[in-house]
């Protein structure tokens, strides 16, 4: 029986579509934080009214820009992923294990449609 190299156009439009979802949800994601980022959603007067637990206030208010700040870098991260696994369709090299040429199963693509590795390909890396 011969072995599957590539998958099929109709597998890779399966694929494309999951990608495409996964991409609107992040590009979202990103345009949420980063308004959220420069204040873009907040008309309060927060950074004008006096508390009493400003130094507090401030403290909580830059962690929280440093996790937003992390989030944001992660979805893009993310997004990069995902644009270069449309790439990959688009060169039909999408789903194949790039240390064992194999075709990474299906299961584990529609989890993590930027995969590039099989989960026993990347446990071995991690070894």
């Amino acid at each position: 029986m011969d072995k599957k190299t590539r998958y099929s156009d109709e597998d890779l439009e399966e694929f494309r579509g999951i990608i495409n979802g996964k991409l609107k949800v992040a590009h979202e994601e990103y345009s949420s934080i980063m308004r959220q980022l420069m204040n873009q959603d907040d008309n309060g007067v927060d950074d004008t009214s006096p508390t009493y637990n400003k130094v507090l206030d401030d403290g909580n208010a830059n962690q929280s820009k440093e996790d937003m700040i992390q989030m944001v870098q992660r979805l893009q991260k993310f997004i990069k992923g995902l644009e270069a696994a449309l790439l990959r369709i688009e060169n039909k090299t999408y789903g194949i294990d790039r240390v064992t040429g194999e075709l990474i199963p299906k299961e584990r693509l529609r989890v993590v449609p930027h995969a590039t590795l099989s989960v026993a390909s990347k446990n071995a890396r991690k070894k």
